[in-house]
């Protein structure tokens, strides 16, 4: 930095002293009012000028080119993750996923296309907003909201529902009573213990009150419906849920009920600021299913938003037995975190030889 800056300052004096000698032979010309005829420069200034230009030169040869020296190859980890994370990179893999979703008609109402948005997200693609059609809402929209975290039915008039098979929410609940929108179910999913793969949040918060560590934000990853915030909401914990509209109104039914919801993939980046957080659950959307790379960033990205202290709860992560051993737990490993809670258990109906495993690690504090 001190020779670059020596040699600028050399530069600076002999571009001055070049001007000073040609204003001071100008101004010799024009001091007599008659026309002179033109007149030999003298061979001092000559001489002088020469001088100058040629060390010009030779400190232009010897300056540091910024374009060798500032030069920097892009990080490999950050290359390949470029490829698995919505950061626009993968948008020309699908042009003509990409191009559909961008036919519309501008400045009237966007398309509800949802699963179109969604299907370019998984595949690596956020793509911007359109920037000139206005996002659809519901026609008739309910004027009050249930306060209660677990409301006795959610409203229908709230949701689009022409991307769906069901058109009402009663519909899902007939239909398919597992996926988290029976409140009457979902009531009672954090607070009862069944096996050891159970952690109730009555325990979660005792073992959080003995280690002296305090639970008041967090992120629930693959979060569903948002049960498990609605949940925490009771105890007066703050809660966000990542979750995806697939196949049903996810993100509708989380935000009906008080909450918010991340419109956000797994592998994505987690929109939170580093050490913010006091918890943060991965629920059964993180399992085997992952890219084993993928899951090494979405683990070190919820490294990088949990504070000291801080815990990492992977609730029902499911895995063949043999991966679980020689693949997971070490990768789980590579993070250095406490062992607070380590179960696993057969997955009675897998013709794989899955095994689940309920973890709660505890982060380290910085000494």
């Amino acid at each position: 930095m001190g020779f670059t800056m020596g040699l600028n300052l050399l530069l600076l004096i002999a571009m001055v002293a070049t001007n000073i000698l040609s204003l001071y032979h100008l101004s010799s010309t024009l001091q007599s009012t008659k026309p002179q005829p033109l007149q030999p420069v003298p061979d001092h200034l000559l001489h002088q000028l020469n001088t100058i230009r040629a060390t010009i030169n030779h400190l232009t040869r010897h300056q540091p080119n910024p374009t060798t020296t500032t030069h920097r190859t892009s990080p490999p980890d950050l290359l390949l993750y470029s490829r698995i994370s919505p950061i626009a990179s993968s948008c020309h893999n699908h042009p003509d996923l990409l191009n559909t979703y961008m036919n519309y008609t501008p400045f009237s109402l966007c398309p509800h296309d949802t699963d179109l948005a969604e299907t370019l997200i998984l595949h690596g693609c956020h793509p911007l907003p359109r920037r000139r059609c206005f996002s659809k809402t519901p026609p008739k929209p309910s004027n009050s909201l249930p306060l209660n975290p677990f409301p006795t039915s959610l409203p229908d008039s709230n949701v689009i529902w022409s991307k769906y098979n069901c058109k009402t929410f009663s519909c899902i609940v007939h239909n398919y009573p597992k996926m988290g929108f029976d409140m009457s179910l979902e009531q009672t999913s954090f607070t009862v213990y069944r096996s050891e793969l159970d952690l109730p949040i009555p325990q979660l918060l005792q073992i959080a009150s003995h280690a002296n560590s305090v639970l008041r934000l967090g992120v629930d990853i693959g979060g569903g419906t948002g049960t498990f915030a609605a949940t925490m909401k009771l105890h007066n914990v703050t809660i966000v849920t990542t979750t995806m509209n697939l196949n049903a109104p996810y993100n509708e039914a989380v935000a009906l009920r008080g909450l918010v919801p991340l419109h956000v993939p797994l592998q994505q980046r987690l929109p939170v600021f580093d050490g913010v957080v006091d918890l943060v659950r991965c629920g059964h959307a993180v399992n085997r299913w992952i890219p084993v790379m993928m899951m090494e960033f979405l683990l070190f990205d919820v490294d990088r938003v949990l504070r000291g202290g801080g815990y990492l709860w992977l609730d029902h992560f499911f895995s063949k037995g043999t991966d679980l051993d020689k693949v997971f737990t070490p990768l789980i490993g590579k993070l250095g975190y406490k062992k607070v809670k380590w179960a696993t258990a057969d997955k009675t109906d897998s013709k794989n030889g899955d095994v689940y495993l309920t973890a709660l690690l505890q982060k380290p504090v910085p000494k």
